[in-house]
């Protein structure tokens, strides 16, 4: 079979990575890709939110599944699009239809979902720029810290946390009036503050069944110990510690079985990865947000666990059979570090060359933002490479992501050296 992978980044190096390992596979497109994507199939310059050139891509080359990475084209409706396009009709795709993409594309919409089918999250409230003074009053009376959530997609910075009211009544005022989003911060959503610790379970579901895929906890914040401001993610650990067989039971039955319920009873087209990002508040899961697609960077760490055919798995999503499939996951800890360009998340400077890329022993070097200069592999992002080891523990784990990240070189090269640290008290 023909496949085609949509995205760039270190998400969809580690699904093309585990696609490629398929007997079943004929030839392997991920567009537009990255330098690390072209080792394990080949890169097209085709934009993923272009439809009508993935469309022309996906008939040329007898394209039989398409795997949304990202969630732009998803919320943007290229699902609908294959759906309703008499040609593209029997390609498979991986991934919710518009509807199902509001889960990620819209904090109001995920929220309403969530009361509907009394799936367990903070109390929160919607404003828009008409209701911003009465948003101001909600937060006076409320405690802090103050949770104030972009209703559209941010690009993953879109929450801020404040613990000062008229800091936080400022910030309600910056993201409605003066667009701090620019139209995702049209409606934002104001949240109980939940004390507790996170961490990111993924489901895969042909919208009747589903698969619970390997735990990840991620680190969002720039900084060692948690400090600065929030990334796309520095890095990952899985499994997760604090993840007990008692508390995913509970994420099972009281989380997961509602919310794909709910989608199928409310007539929602929902083929491909939920990704729910929770908090365990006194040992019980309450939900913090659904996204539409795998997580980055824990696909990086999700992936290599996987021992099972990825592609037999999305065979059973489309043909919708994949409670007859197997998951077989490896114990061992997987450990992932990113390692990240000098000044991001703010501004930072591209097209410096990576040298070292074949030094890592132990470990699996995903790119994420990184092209091909000539000859060379040059810095193209802010994150630019997720480093993923194993190990029996996490030190084990954490340590051989560390040693290969060192062994790594460009100019301006950053990394979290905590990463997994919290856990080991667990």
């Amino acid at each position: 079979m023909n496949v085609l992978v949509l995205g760039s980044g270190g998400r969809e190096h580690a699904i093309s990575w585990k696609l490629a390992q398929s007997s079943q596979i004929s030839s392997l497109y991920i567009a537009p890709g990255n330098a690390g994507t072209d080792a394990v199939g080949i890169n097209v310059d085709v934009n993923p939110e272009d439809f009508k050139a993935v469309k022309k891509f996906v008939l040329e080359k007898e394209v039989g599944l398409v795997v949304v990475g990202p969630e732009a084209p998803l919320v943007k409706g290229i699902v609908d699009f294959f759906k309703n396009d008499k040609a593209l009709a029997n390609v498979g795709i991986i991934g919710p239809s518009q509807q199902g993409a509001q889960l990620e594309g819209s904090k109001e919409f995920a929220k309403l979902f969530m009361q509907r089918h009394r799936i367990p999250t903070a109390k929160y409230a919607s404003f828009t720029k008409d209701t911003v003074e009465e948003g101001k009053a909600f937060l006076a009376k409320m405690k802090a810290p103050y949770v104030l959530k972009a209703d559209g997609l941010a690009a993953g910075k879109g929450v801020v946390i404040l613990t000062d009211l008229k800091e936080a009544q400022a910030e309600l005022e910056s993201m409605l009036v003066n667009q701090k989003f620019g139209d995702a911060s049209a409606t934002v959503v104001i949240e109980e503050f939940l004390k507790g610790i996170e961490c990111s379970v993924f489901v895969l579901t042909d919208g009747h069944s589903y698969k619970i895929l390997p735990e990840a906890k991620d680190y969002k914040r720039i900084g060692v110990g948690d400090t600065g401001p929030n990334t796309g993610g520095m890095g990952a650990i899985s499994p997760v510690p604090f993840c007990t067989e008692e508390f995913m039971d509970k994420v099972e039955t009281r989380i997961i079985i509602p919310t794909v319920k709910g989608l199928k009873a409310e007539n929602i087209d929902y083929k491909g990865f939920i990704f729910i990002g929770l908090i365990k508040v006194n040992n019980e899961p309450y939900v913090i947000e659904y996204n539409c697609r795998m997580g980055d960077p824990e696909t990086e760490v999700v992936m290599p666990r996987i021992k099972s055919d990825l592609l037999n798995l999305f065979e059973g999503v489309v043909t919708e059979t994949l409670s007859e499939c197997d998951l077989h996951v490896d114990e061992r800890v997987a450990s992932t570090v990113v390692l990240v360009s000098k000044g991001y998340p703010d501004a930072y400077e591209k097209g410096k060359e990576i040298k070292g890329l074949h030094r890592p022993e132990n470990a699996i070097v995903f790119h994420a933002g990184t092209k091909k200069s000539g000859q060379k592999i040059v810095t193209n992002g802010g994150r630019v490479l997720a480093v993923t080891a194993f190990g029996g523990s996490i030190d084990e784990a954490t340590d051989r992501s560390f040693a290969a990240a060192g062994s790594i070189e460009y100019s301006g090269k950053y990394f979290r050296d905590d990463i997994g640290k919290d856990l080991l008290g667990y």
